[in-house]
């Protein structure tokens, strides 16, 4: 049911006092049919049935037991309730559920992707009831013939279901199903007052109690909205009841446009934004404002600069009620002259976006509070990520995460629910879910700066294009014209895409559009093919099976992710590039010296990854952004995630902080044209630095060196020949062979011209890595006090991919090469259980010594 909820309404989570219980599938009609000794477990709201099992100790997350194939209840005693008119909201409810109110069913959902709102007389005495169905009986249904079947999940009836895919896909994650209220369930009271689109969630109120305010959980809304991710859809063409947007006009200034529908008695209706106010206008019963704000600082991606953000609020006859936190950015597509071409402009300068796909906060758990996404969130920034991809084979994540993206500076690639298969767009009741589910999603949406992209989902054109189906099977009108529509209606601020990926002559050729690009990965390409692919955009790519700096050999294949049907997994990817990367065995290597194995296999992923994105950021590179695949593991092991489940950054995570650097130095290898050294500074700031270059022979004498200082102009790259600082020519990539190589390293270091820090270090290897394997004696001292420390290490020769193990705390860089000349300084963030000065151990890569301190 649709309703319009007034300012002042005052909005209480119901999350305490539910019990829960599972019964067998269809067992029972209603809630007064289930026996009085059926066994009750204390239940989390919003939360899943795993959670709550978990919690019981009665799931094991690592080898969990399927949960659908039994009804789960749960109840929730409404006695603390005052008696009168009140609606009860579900932000989502996983999937197939029956809400009862005493034992009257007050709705139906067959969406985990809908909110609902109903409007019910409270007495003060019910108990609230809802029943999740057994989901295995929907999932063997058929529905209309599928023109292909994905081998990515393992039950083809998810294609008639809006659920996750989580839970569903063997050899990627665990068999986890999405059970129960994963999104909030609340009570709304309504004041007599203007309408608002939402009342504020119980959360928000914290340190705010008693004022009333528009917007649930910060954000403006449709009606009716959600404190999950959804609110409302009206049907395209309508006009919404509450639109609200923000961006830069063409010449800078802040443009604050706010509509809605009203038609009760009249009111003194302002915007307030900035220290500005524009007055509302009704035109036939809807109201409008547009507030300019030439004073505002645009909000960018915090690689680019900062990201600015603005209240904004209602007036009403002089009371203000918070709308929403938001900020001004223009953001556009450029499809190149040919439209092959992808690059995201944010206030009119080209953005490299870089970043990683999410999987999940909690596979388990599914949460959507701001203290389950923030220490994530912050990973992702302090890598220097500037855009997180949210696929289709997992969830919608809820307003707290956007709204920690806009703060955080983070770019949004936001997949709809749809992935693999060929849904049934034919039947009008499918098409009405997936019209509800993206309209709420979009409305909950509204003005937020760090949602960038819009893309019809995951892998829907590969799956039928790869299978050998001609473009007119796969390429249907879900994607290609229901949601388009909305998001022109919705969202006309957005870029869309139609496929992640698409754009090519094959959806999945990488050198046009969009691409999913695993040749260095997956397909166990050379390093050279990350250039010959000529990717335009990336959304995702470099799949490896990432050690943690704990991980050992003791789980065997366990965590290790594999798609189905392959006999590889993504550990034989992993050992395929440490072989070639470091010239060695890798079976042998594993059963002679395990320890070493461990070693190599920690640093060559995310050398892999370092080399990968040097090539696609350099200038003349057709590439205008790549993210890895993935952020996170779902699950204990060596997965693809580069932060583990316990929030552990992993070796790959410090390699890819190095490769995100909005300062950067960067080697080219041009073969006989020599080897080139490129500068990047992204930042708006000119930064005066000093270039020094050395080509160092076993690892520690210059044979040849050069310097130079230069301006790196704010937004701008520079390219420098090698043999332009040198003033001759040598041979630095050993391109010409002439006479036995000389050395086996070239550094580059970019240092601040005052203060000397090192800004940024490039390396490359003429003659491969295991040549440049050195037994480096590595000097090491701990300073600092009242709680701040850092180490400074020097060395008297080369050292590859340096360790360091250091009990409660967390290092500023890690497994990074060290050469001779300078001291390097590395940051030491205290964890929660750091204890005392910080002491622990350094190695590297080119002999056995461990340094102690």
């Amino acid at each position: 049911m649709s309703l319009l909820i007034p300012i002042g309404s005052e909005t209480s989570l119901l999350a305490e006092g539910w019990s829960l219980a599972l019964t067998e599938p269809g067992a029972f009609s209603l809630p007064s049919d289930l026996p009085p000794d059926l066994e009750y477990l204390p239940a989390m709201v919003p939360g899943t049935v795993a959670a709550a099992l978990e919690a019981a100790g009665r799931f094991d997350r690592s080898n969990p037991e399927p949960l659908i194939d039994r009804d789960a209840w749960y109840h929730c005693r409404l006695a603390g309730e005052a008696p009168g008119p009140a609606i009860l909201r579900f932000a989502g409810l996983a999937t197939v559920a029956e809400v009862f109110l005493g034992d009257t069913l007050i709705l139906s959902s067959t969406s985990m992707f809908e909110s609902h709102d109903v409007a019910v007389e409270l007495t003060g005495t019910e108990t609230l009831s809802i029943c999740f169905r057994a989901l295995k009986p929907h999932l063997e249904k058929t529905g209309p013939r599928a023109r292909w079947r994905p081998r990515l999940m393992n039950s083809q009836g998810l294609r008639l279901i809006r659920t996750t895919a989580l839970g569903f896909m063997p050899g990627w994650c665990p068999e986890v199903h999405a059970v129960g209220p994963w999104r909030p369930v609340s009570v709304i009271r309504a004041a007599d007052a203007i309408f608002s689109p939402a009342g504020r969630s119980a959360e928000q109120k914290r340190g705010d109690e008693g004022v009333r305010t528009l917007g649930s959980s910060g954000l403006p809304l449709a009606s009716p909205p959600s404190s999950g991710p959804t609110g409302h859809l009206l049907p395209a063409g309508e006009k919404r009841e509450f639109a609200i947007s923000a961006e830069l006009d063409e010449r800078g200034a802040g443009l604050l446009k706010v509509s809605f529908a009203f038609d009760g008695p009249p009111r003194d209706l302002r915007l307030v934004c900035n220290g500005s106010e524009a007055h509302f206008t009704n035109g036939g019963g809807r109201y409008s404002a547009e507030l300019h704000l030439p004073g505002v600082k645009p909000w960018w991606p915090h690689t680019h600069g900062e990201p600015a953000l603005y209240d904004v609020a209602l007036k009403v006859d002089g009371e203000e009620f918070p709308l929403v936190r938001t900020g001004f950015r223009s953001l556009k597509v450029d499809r190149g002259v040919d439209d092959d071409d992808f690059a995201i402009i944010v206030n009119g300068e080209k953005i490299f976006c870089r970043g990683a796909v999410w999987t999940s906060s909690d596979i388990v758990d599914l949460p959507g509070d701001r203290a389950s996404y923030e220490s994530w969130l912050r990973l992702a920034r302090d890598a220097g990520m500037n855009m997180i991809r949210i696929p289709g084979i997992t969830t919608y994540e809820s307003p707290e995460f956007f709204a920690l993206c806009d703060e955080l500076g983070l770019l949004v690639w936001q997949d709809l629910m749809f992935a693999n298969f060929d849904y049934p767009v034919a039947d009008p009741d499918f098409v009405i879910h997936v019209k509800t589910e993206v309209g709420q999603f979009l409305a909950a949406t509204q003005a937020l700066p760090s949602l960038a992209v819009l893309c019809g989902g995951s892998e829907i054109y590969q799956q039928g294009a790869m299978l050998g189906l001609p473009e007119r099977i796969w390429k249907g009108p879900l994607c290609e014209e229901i949601l388009p529509a909305l998001a022109a209606d919705c969202r006309p601020d957005l870029p869309y895409v139609a496929n992640s990926p698409s754009g090519g002559a094959l959806p999945f050729y990488p050198n046009a559009g969009v691409a999913h690009y695993y040749g260095v990965g997956a397909y166990k390409r050379p390093l050279e093919d990350a250039r010959r692919a000529n990717i335009r955009f990336a959304a995702e790519c470099l799949a490896f099976s990432n050690l943690s700096h704990s991980e050992t050999l003791i789980g065997g294949k366990s965590g290790i992710p594999r798609d189905a049907g392959v006999d590889w997994d993504f550990e034989d990817v992993r050992d395929h590039y440490l072989g070639t990367l470091y010239d060695a065995d890798p079976q042998a290597l594993r059963a002679q010296q395990p320890e070493r194995y461990l070693a190599l296999s920690r640093a060559v992923t995310g050398e892999m990854m370092e080399a990968a994105f040097a090539e696609w950021r350099r200038p003349g590179s057709t590439c205008n952004g790549a993210l890895a695949f993935t952020f996170q593991d779902v699950m204990p092991g060596p997965g693809w995630g580069v932060v583990g489940v316990d929030r552990t950054p992993k070796p790959a995570w410090f390699a890819l902080k190095r490769a995100f650097r909005p300062v950067q130095a960067l080697f080219a290898d041009e073969g006989t044209n020599g080897l080139d050294i490129h500068l990047l500074n992204e930042t708006p700031a000119d930064l005066p630095v000093v270039l020094e270059l050395a080509c160092l022979r076993d690892g520690r004498m210059p044979v040849v060196s050069g310097r130079r200082d230069l301006t790196l102009v704010s937004r701008s790259s520079e390219s420098i020949a090698s043999t332009d600082l040198f003033g001759a020519f040598f041979d630095t990539n050993y391109a010409y062979r002439f006479g036995p190589p000389s050395h086996d390293v070239t550094v580059a270091r970019l240092k601040h011209a005052q203060t000397g820090e090192i800004v940024a270090e490039a390396f490359h290897f003429p003659l491969g890595r295991a040549r440049a394997f050195h037994d480096a004696e590595i000097a090491v001292s701990v300073a600092g006090g009242d709680g701040e420390f850092w180490l400074e290490l020097s060395t008297d020769v080369f050292a590859q991919s340096v360790s360091i193990e250091c009990a409660g705390y967390r290092p500023s860089d890690n497994g990074f090469h060290l050469a001779p000349g300078a001291i390097r300084r590395i940051g030491l963030s205290a964890l929660p259980d750091a204890a005392g000065r910080p002491g622990g151990t350094i190695r590297s890569l080119g002999g056995d010594r461990i340094l102690r301190f």
